[in-house]
């Protein structure tokens, strides 16, 4: 069985169209040459520069959480390989914009090659750029959702400006993935979701 059926059957995954994102968006694509063959492990996997590719039963269980739809303008910080940042942009649709925020500039343009195999760059649903992730990308603000792949100590005030009312953040805090729905302009609703590990989020002080 491979790791989405069995994210399936443990219903980490359950909309059809991140299920349907999963099974087009190969994991594969986005892991370094000596990797590849690990690509349906559910576990996290080096793909240099200290960084990794997360657990897929992470990535389902944060875009479960983020509720990504068609039409949407979604911030992806810390896009790593990329595979996030692509199935975001199969999710969202042509109607819809991804920016990958990726601090590391080898890995900004590996995630941006590895996402380029599926030609939303050239459709400009997917537009990677290598600036500081803690402190947003208020140049396509404000957003629908903003992801987070990487665990800082609390959540950058940043990224709640540039939340749109309504909108959603997932992100990791520490060893907990944390849901933030904005209410108005300074309030949020919070839920804890304990128990995981991350990279920790990069930033220039």
């Amino acid at each position: 069985m491979d790791f989405i059926q069995k994210l399936i059957k443990q219903e980490w995954l359950k909309s059809p169209s991140i299920i349907q994102a999963f099974q087009k968006i190969k994991r594969q694509d986005f892991l370094p040459e000596d990797m590849k063959r690990l690509a349906d492990l559910d576990r996290a996997l080096p793909i240099g520069f200290g960084q990794t590719i997360s657990q897929p039963l992470v990535v389902a269980f944060m875009l479960e959480q983020l509720d990504p739809q068609p039409g949407h303008k979604i911030l992806d910080i810390g896009s790593g390989s990329g595979w996030t940042s692509a199935l975001l942009a199969e999710i969202i649709g042509s109607k819809g914009k991804v920016i990958a925020v990726e601090i590391v500039p080898g890995l900004k343009e590996f995630g941006e090659h590895n996402a380029g195999k599926y030609n939303f760059i050239e459709k400009g649903i997917l537009e990677f750029v290598c600036v500081d992730g803690s402190k947003g990308y208020s140049q396509e603000a404000p957003f629908d959702r903003i992801l987070a792949s990487a665990s800082g100590r609390e959540l950058p005030l940043a990224w709640k400006e540039q939340l749109k009312i309504k909108g959603k953040i997932v992100a990791p805090i520490e060893t907990s993935i944390w849901t933030f729905i904005k209410k108005s302009k300074n309030s949020f609703e919070q839920i804890e979701h304990p128990g995981f590990a991350f990279v920790p989020l990069i930033t220039k002080d």
